[in-house]
């Protein structure tokens, strides 16, 4: 199947089709994240439905002294990778096509959510890349769109935009891609140097800690519980393979720092060490948040939450994050 490439979106709308119509929204500089993405909304679409990829550098989301200059623009090697993947139309606008007269006089606003995290350290990137989301929702027409859950502050941001602004379109979220080294996959990995992408790894890693450390807190839990209250001290310290210096089980399931406390100490303690490698890993942020509106959640949180972390390594801004789940204390 070989992918149209388009540069209107009167050809866009031109197009007859039978199904469903699938966009996965891109910036451009393809790669397997993005193949992944593509192989999603080629699944839900279906053989009668038709998936379009748009490739768009949006100066809106680009702040003062960011790399909207240097962003690569690959069009040709993408069009390979999204028809490969399942497309049916790259779509491909100039910045006429997308902002008509210039840059739009009305846009959208993030909110206090989009002041948060990402928000606050791109002031305005929110704002703008609501924005062109909105307007490519409206050239191309689809019924649903699909977006990494890498960003997962944009996801969330683009389902509140569609909720409150009653958008007709279905937004599916799909999972990050990883390299084998647990690396996220990034169009802006290419600009790290092969120390600078060593200590980039620590950021998977640090989330990776404070998914490890949640995952054995849990366990422990689980473990307690299952242990009586009455056995003996130093059976139940037995029972779960802790020293006999340490509380009883009991004591040890709500031990500190444990739940949200214990998962930011954990992925803490890796980011503090890539601080002092060369060349160091310079902190944006660590956060631990409600995906609903992205506030840190308190240590006695439960329900679905997004471990995420924003950092530099030499000139590169990298993020990242996962998913984690907090049961209701028993």
């Amino acid at each position: 199947m070989t992918a149209a490439l388009l540069r209107t979106a009167d050809e866009l709308h031109a197009r007859t089709r039978a199904g469903r119509r699938a966009v996965v929204m891109t910036m451009g500089a393809l790669h397997e994240g993005h193949a992944t993405l593509v192989r999603a909304a080629r699944e839900i679409a279906g053989d009668r439905g038709e998936v379009v990829v748009t490739v768009f550098v949006n100066p809106l989301q680009f702040g003062a002294g960011e790399d909207l200059d240097r962003y690569p623009r690959t069009l040709d090697a993408d069009l390979k990778i999204a028809e490969l993947a399942g497309a049916d139309v790259v779509f491909a606008p100039s910045a006429d096509e997308v902002y008509p007269g210039g840059e739009p006089q009305v846009r959208i606003s993030a909110g206090p959510m989009g002041e948060r995290l990402e928000g606050s350290s791109r002031p305005g990137h929110f704002d703008g890349m609501l924005t062109v989301v909105a307007k490519l929702l409206h050239l191309t027409r689809p019924d649903v769109a699909l977006y990494g859950q890498k960003d997962a502050q944009q996801l969330a941001l683009i389902r509140r935009m569609v909720r409150d602004l009653n958008f007709g379109v279905e937004i599916v979220g799909v999972p990050t891609v990883r390299e084998e080294d647990g690396l996220a996959l990034s169009s802006r990995n290419r600009y790290l140097s092969a120390e600078e992408r060593r200590t980039a790894l620590a950021l998977s890693g640090a989330l990776f800690a404070g998914r490890d450390r949640h995952a054995a807190q849990e366990a422990l839990r689980a473990r307690a519980r299952e242990v009586p209250a009455t056995r003996a001290r130093a059976e139940a310290l037995s029972a779960i393979g802790e020293s006999r210096a340490a509380a009883d089980a009991h004591a040890v399931a709500k031990a500190v720092p444990g739940g949200p406390a214990g998962v930011r100490a954990a992925a803490r303690l890796v980011l503090d060490e890539a601080a002092r490698t060369k060349p160091p890993l310079i902190l944006d942020y660590l956060a631990l948040v409600d995906p609903a509106d992205f506030t840190e959640v308190g240590d006695d949180f439960t329900g679905e939450a997004v471990l995420a972390v924003a950092a530099r390594v030499g000139t590169t801004r990298l993020i990242d994050n996962i998913p984690l789940t907090f049961g209701a204390a028993s």
